[in-house]
């Protein structure tokens, strides 16, 4: 006789309960990984319950190499810890070191169907063309569930910084939270998600596409690890406008309107406020090559700092491991419960 489902939960807080931030060590991180993800979650993390995944077997979907995957993880983990994340005021922790992800994805899995995973729009742009498709890629949505139901607790609002274009990825979330309860009488809370809008950073060379840490042309990309001669090479080739003066219109103007954009998030102002203090490319180029220095150097320093004393990092992401699976184990536990599996001894 199967268990009644609990009706959804009561709206859930206009204010986040706790904030999941996904970063796949996928490549080296850039400036785009800093100002859009990580900086917002440093900045916060007194304000709202941080946890910080280094996202390694969602960057398993994609080619990878074997024999670099593991020091990548790492330079995400001394990365963020160099940006300045607190790792006792935060979690940070390695999603391979958490059993509970796959077991929740699988079981997510079995209750998705194959039309909802293949519907999404990365999985139909991703897979457009290629002659081999990993299973990986038409199951990542599912994956990324799970990742937030373990946190979402009994229906708190779980912030995911991410862009507009995973909101297909977080409806998911929730349609899986409210069809568990339905289906198997579990007592998952809805997560009321909410997608963080962070800033937009475009590659220097082509500001049509975003700066990635993948992109196989790296001229237009700043990674956070790029030396100071590198910095001042990649901004002064960026790709400016043929318009007179210095003005912020994405539209029209996307070069120039990139360079605004990250300038304004390093110096905490509007991009048209920003604007008005230029009347040069040359000059604005000039600015923005310092500003980006000031704020990469002393991370770089950490950084190096960080990964001098593997051992000391290592003990970090397992204590960071440890309280993250004291969130989400009980949720784990309630959904095998709910599928009907028999408990551990």
């Amino acid at each position: 006789m199967s268990r009644s489902a609990p009706p959804d939960p009561h709206p859930v807080p206009s204010r986040p309960a706790r904030r999941l931030t996904g970063v796949q060590p996928t490549g080296p991180l850039q400036l785009g990984n800093l100002l859009a993800a990580i900086k917002p979650m440093v900045d916060s993390q007194d304000d709202v319950t941080t946890v910080a995944l280094v996202a390694d077997l969602h960057a398993l979907t994609v080619e990878h190499d074997p024999g670099a995957q593991a020091d990548l993880t790492l330079h995400v983990a001394a990365v963020l810890l160099a940006a300045g994340l607190d790792p006792a005021r935060s979690i940070l922790a390695v999603q391979s070191h958490l059993p509970e992800h796959p077991s929740a994805h699988y079981l997510l899995e079995s209750a998705t169907g194959y039309g909802e995973a293949a519907r999404m729009i990365q999985f139909r742009e991703k897979s457009a063309g290629r002659d081999s498709v990993p299973l990986a890629l038409l199951s990542y949505p599912v994956l990324m569930a799970a990742d937030i139901l373990l946190y979402a607790g009994d229906g708190q609002l779980v912030e995911v910084p991410v862009g507009e274009d995973q909101d297909q990825h977080l409806e998911l979330a929730r349609t899986l939270a409210r069809r568990l309860n339905r289906r198997y009488g579990a007592t998952l809370g809805v997560p009321g998600v909410r997608p963080f809008a962070g800033a937009r950073i475009m590659d220097l060379a082509d500001p049509s596409r975003k700066m990635d840490k993948s992109n196989p042309s790296p001229a237009g990309v700043l990674f956070v690890l790029d030396p100071p001669e590198a910095v001042r090479r990649k901004v002064g080739r960026a790709v400016t406008d043929a318009g007179a003066g210095v003005g912020y219109d994405p539209l029209t103007r996307p070069g120039v309107s990139n360079l605004l954009e990250i300038l304004r998030c390093l110096l905490g102002r509007s991009p048209a406020e920003v604007a008005t203090a230029y009347s040069s490319n040359s000059r604005l180029k000039s600015d923005l090559t310092e500003a980006v220095i000031a704020v990469l150097q002393p991370l770089q320093e950490a950084y190096r700092e960080i990964r001098s004393d593997p051992a000391e990092l290592r003990r970090v992401l397992a204590g960071g491991a440890d309280r993250a699976r004291a969130l989400a184990a009980p949720t784990l536990a309630a959904i095998q419960d709910a599928f009907g599996l028999l408990p551990p001894g």
